[in-house]
């Protein structure tokens, strides 16, 4: 009778009850860390753009268009993902040729397509989340750990987006493509003889790359990481001021609103790219310990979710968007801290910005997928 009244069903011993977020395959432990993470984004946001509520609602209407494609995403089965996997790659890639051919851009790269009647979108960061999708399909479907000849067909599968970005040129973007694939064979069990290979077979490349490959505003890029005082009121001025409004925080910051480096202008990019450096200035290292630790909580949820998938698919898959989510905070934290080359890669959920905001909480609908689509096993 207590079981009847609190609404459990005794027709089958693996039946749950299912309440609100079951019935949306949403994980209400991810979905509130998130939620914590765009509020507190929100704030600091709001100093990070002198205090233009503008710039604030219209990010806040961003993050409710991503929190709806996160929800619609974990409807989905994982099967269909894997279904549609080879599809969606071939859809991505001849998006990534017609930005070469059509693309519009701005600011010298072109990555655009503008279709009549659709708004302006990025082909590259479709590429995200179909590249590791691809990966995982592919890998999936053959003995693992993966041969020699699995491991060069999933790099070419990683590769060839990742060029084609690289070309428009978006070289944050393609790292982040690269790494989510590359994420989904290390996954898979690649040997660390294998991973020792690919290592020094870069560290080859290395030279070449800088001679024929790197574009003269890359290496600038590098050679001001070195130095940026090499030229201090111009490539180095952003790492310069960045280091200055993050040491200047201290323990507990200046305070909300009292950022000096930003609201006097000194710190570029402000609301985008350096937006942790106003966060840093204005609540210190108390402010930076509480982010890190948020992102860590949400990691380590996301790799909970990975380790108790029920199919290779879905563990390589969950396990590289985990750690392409971790990719992103590495980059933005080490390039506007003066560790890694500026790269136009933008702090997850709270630099402002749309399209990878939807990219990212894309992701996590799937991982919430993954998680609530578990079918239960009988022992």
């Amino acid at each position: 009778m207590l079981g009847k009244s609190l609404g459990q069903s005794s027709s089958h011993p693996l039946t749950r009850p299912r309440g609100l977020f079951s019935a949306l395959h949403i994980d209400p432990i991810l979905l509130t860390l998130l939620l914590l993470l765009i509020g507190g984004g929100l704030v600091v946001l709001y100093s990070g753009a002198d205090q233009n509520i503008e710039v604030v609602k219209a990010q806040g209407v961003r993050m409710v268009v991503a929190l709806v494609v996160m929800i619609v995403f974990a409807q989905l089965d994982p099967a269909v993902f894997k279904r549609w996997a080879p599809w969606l790659y071939l859809a991505g890639v001849a998006g990534l040729v017609a930005v070469l051919l059509f693309g519009v851009g701005a600011k010298g790269a072109q990555r655009w397509l503008a279709i009549p009647g659709l708004p302006r979108f990025q082909p590259s960061e479709l590429m995200k989340l179909v590249v590791p999708m691809m990966t995982a399909w592919y890998l999936s479907r053959h003995f693992l750990p993966p041969r020699l000849s699995s491991v060069a067909v999933s790099l070419g599968i990683v590769l060839l987006p990742m060029a084609m970005i690289i070309l428009q040129p978006d070289l944050g973007t393609s790292l982040l493509v690269g790494t989510a694939g590359l994420f989904v064979v290390f996954f898979a069990g690649m040997s660390w003889r294998l991973i020792g290979t690919f290592v020094g077979m870069l560290s080859v490349a290395a030279p070449l790359m800088w001679f024929f490959a790197m574009r003269d505003y890359q290496k600038q890029r590098v050679l001001t990481l070195l130095d940026p005082q090499s030229d201090p009121l111009g490539a180095g001025w952003n790492i310069i001021q960045s280091k200055t409004a993050i040491g200047s925080g201290g323990i507990d910051g200046k305070g909300w609103l009292q950022g000096t480096q930003s609201h006097l202008e000194f710190l570029p990019e402000s609301h985008t790219d350096f937006i942790v450096a106003v966060l840093a200035e204005e609540f210190g290292f108390i402010g930076m310990l509480a982010l890190i630790t948020l992102y860590l909580l949400i990691i380590l949820r996301c790799l909970y979710i990975a380790a108790t998938a029920q199919d290779s698919f879905s563990r390589l898959l969950a396990g590289a968007l985990t750690m392409t989510f971790f990719t992103y905070i590495f980059v933005n934290v080490g390039m506007v801290s003066g560790l890694l080359p500026v790269v136009g890669v933008p702090l997850p959920l709270v630099s402002y910005g749309g399209t990878s905001s939807v990219t990212l909480m894309a992701a996590f609908g799937v991982l919430m997928s993954i998680h609530t689509h578990r079918r239960m096993i009988s022992a």
